[in-house]
């Protein structure tokens, strides 16, 4: 898994796995990445600091109730 942030975009973007996706809207400004098989591949969230509040919020990803399996 790689958590990456764009500083210029203030995109943040959690990969679960490298691989050609199909991305899907979920609201404005939150999306989820599916592979071909639909399976869930990552997550783009656009203007994340104004969604968290300050760049600690970045520094923590919690995830509840997600499996991830590889």
């Amino acid at each position: 898994m790689k958590i990456l942030y764009d500083k210029q975009a203030d995109a943040l973007s959690i990969i679960f796995t490298e691989t050609t996706v199909t991305t899907k809207e979920l609201g404005e400004g939150i999306a989820v990445e599916l592979d071909s098989e639909g399976r869930l591949a990552g997550i783009e969230i656009l203007n994340a600091l104004k969604r968290f509040g300050d760049r600690d919020a970045l520094r923590q990803v919690v995830f509840e109730g997600i499996g991830v399996a590889s």
